[in-house]
């Protein structure tokens, strides 16, 4: 199965957000990969669109994400979002450590640790994002992203995880990594990630302007796509799905 996800960020307004999840609900109708399962689709929309996009994917296997999640379940936290309250709504997965969390919001290593666990404690599959800060030699960014995900996953419950390994240095970039140094990692984090106990069903894909042409590239190195602004238009989407299938049907 390849993992296909967006993230809207914030860069759309409540309408257009509803009509751009339209469109995804009918591409997830008309396309036999999604619909049969051999291509899973998630979508991060921003927390007021979250009880929109349920409602409109209600009747697709498209599943919503979340952008991010507390530390805690419960309590005087003025203006958080609980995994808890997450999961009540309808979201099956939630982002977890990305790098403009990181960066514009002082994120550690410990509080991407309490957030992984407390997506998992809540049933919610934390897609953990990791990646290097600067482009060096791709040996330094395998022994950064391993070392984040083993963090990331110190004391944390038993789950399914979605690694995205997104370089910080590729995130909102013209173009991607390039597709050896995205094997490279990511065919090294694979197995870090099968030796944690507990994680059966888990998968790596990349993210970090990442868009249609690529995973053909990237061939079997990884599981799938983060995706960003490319996605943001459906037929880019769509086109992204049809790479995915044919990957699929090729394997």
């Amino acid at each position: 199965m390849t993992t296909i996800g967006v993230s809207l960020k914030m860069y759309f307004g409540h309408a257009r957000a509803r009509e751009w999840l339209a469109a995804v609900a009918a591409i997830a109708r008309s396309e036999p990969a999604v619909a049969g399962g051999r291509v899973e689709l998630f979508v991060a929309p921003s927390f007021l669109a979250i009880g929109e996009a349920v409602r409109i994917l209600r009747d697709t296997p498209v599943e919503v994400a979340a952008q991010d999640l507390a530390t805690d379940d419960s309590g005087a936290f003025t203006g958080e979002v609980s995994g808890a309250e997450l999961a009540e709504l309808g979201c099956a997965l939630v982002e977890v450590g990305h790098a403009e969390r990181r960066r514009l919001y002082g994120e550690s290593d410990e509080m991407v640790a309490r957030k992984t666990a407390a997506a998992l404690r809540n049933g919610l599959t934390p897609v953990l994002c990791v990646g290097e800060a600067e482009a060096g030699a791709p040996g330094a960014a395998i022994e950064e992203c391993s070392r984040q995900l083993r963090s990331a996953l110190t004391d944390a419950p038993p789950g399914r995880v979605v690694v995205a390994y997104e370089p910080v240095w590729a995130i909102g970039a013209r173009e991607p990594a390039d597709p050896g140094r995205i094997r490279a990692v990511c065919s090294q984090l694979a197995p870090e990630l099968a030796r944690t106990p507990g994680r059966e069903g888990s998968s790596v894909i990349y993210g970090g302007s990442a868009g249609p042409g690529l995973l053909a590239a990237l061939g079997t190195a990884v599981d799938g796509l983060f995706l960003g602004r490319f996605a943001h238009d459906p037929d880019a989407l769509r086109r992204v799905i049809w790479e995915a299938a044919a990957g699929e049907a090729a394997a």
